[in-house]
Parts: structure tokens; sequence; C-alpha cells
């Protein structure tokens, strides 16, 4: 049951990515890095953490002919790569927060790989596109405002950002409502739910 909500999940997830890029504000708002990383967090069944790569790489082939048709740019394989090794990056550190499951740990789980994909993949950027100076401000570029033909970078990684930390905490709160409505313990520690409730 676990892994059919996953898969549920997941291809949701990617349905509301491709829906997404067709509303400018909502660029970059997905919750495909939160399944990924959610994923580590409460199913040991590597499956379960290969779906979001694969609705990734499904949705990513979808999204490179968009942009293509709109703004006559293609994303190149390398950089597809790079937001693959990203979000290949939320396994680990979804298994390391795994052990020690708490609010505070899946919220700082989240900002962690919000800031990776958010560096890595305008580092990407900087380095492949050559309208940015390869030096030092070029790099600061591409990482606030972006090329002026595009909303700032800024945007898309408030919009990665609170997604992240939204989908985190729906996918936690799904999982612990499944696990109460089966009978079972909560998957978060009771002693840091008590500490949670108290401090809101």
């Amino acid at each position: 049951m676990p892994f059919v909500l996953a898969v549920v999940l997941v291809l949701a997830a990617a349905g509301w990515r491709i829906a997404a890029a067709h509303v400018p504000d909502l660029a970059n708002f997905a919750p495909l890095m939160a399944l990924a990383f959610c994923g580590a967090v409460y199913f040991r069944d590597p499956k379960a953490w290969l779906v979001p790569l694969g609705a990734l790489f499904a949705s990513d082939l979808y999204l490179d002919h968009h942009y293509a048709a709109v703004y006559g740019e293609s994303w190149t394989w390398p950089s597809m790569a790079v937001r693959l090794v990203c979000f290949a990056a939320a396994v680990p550190l979804g298994r390391f927060v795994a052990g020690r499951k708490s609010w505070l740990n899946l919220a700082s789980g989240s900002l962690a790989a919000a800031l990776l994909f958010y560096f890595a993949t305008n580092t990407d950027a900087w380095l492949r596109d050559p309208l940015y100076a390869k030096t030092a401000a070029g790099w600061w570029q591409a990482l606030t405002v972006g090329r002026p033909e595009f909303p700032p970078t800024l945007f898309f990684f408030r919009n990665s950002l609170a997604s992240d930390l939204l989908f985190t905490a729906v996918f936690a709160a799904t999982m612990e409502f499944a696990a109460l409505r089966a009978g079972a313990a909560s998957l978060l520690r009771p002693r840091t739910l008590a500490v949670t409730s108290a401090s809101r």
C-alpha cells in the first residue's frame, strides 16, 4: 500500500509540474523534489525512490519540448543530468533524515535539497550559457537576476523552496494519517511531535 501511495503521489506531482509550466507564476513550484526526499525518508524499498526520478525525467522530456516551442531554447542533456543528480542526491539526504525523523529535520532536509538544486542548476547555467560572463559577477547574475528576458532567478528559487517545504509537509502528514488509519505507531518520534505541537 505505501508503494502504491507513493506512485500515485509522484504521478500526480509529474502532472502538476507539467501543468504548472503553462502558468508563469508557478514556475518551479513542483513537488517532485519533496517526493524524492520523502520517499527516501519513509520507504525502504528502492523502487519507491526511483519513481520520482523517472517522473522527473519523463516530465523533463515534455518540458524541453514546451520551452523550445515557447522560448526557442532547449535544455541540453548535461543540464538535464545535473537536475537528475540533484534529485538523486535527495535520496541519501532522505535516508539520513529517516533515522532521526522530526518535523524540524524534515524541514531542514527540504531546505538543503532546495539549496542544492538552486546552486547546482544555476551554476550549470552560468558555465554553459554564453550570455553569462565567466566571472564572479556573471555567476552572481546567474544566481540572482538571471537573464533579462526571464524572471529573476531568485523568483524560481522562492517557488522551489516554497513547494519543497509545502509538499514535504503534505507528504509527511499523508503518511502520518495513513499510519494512524492502519493502527500503526506514528512514523515520527512521539516525543518530537509533542514538542512540535507545544511550540505552535
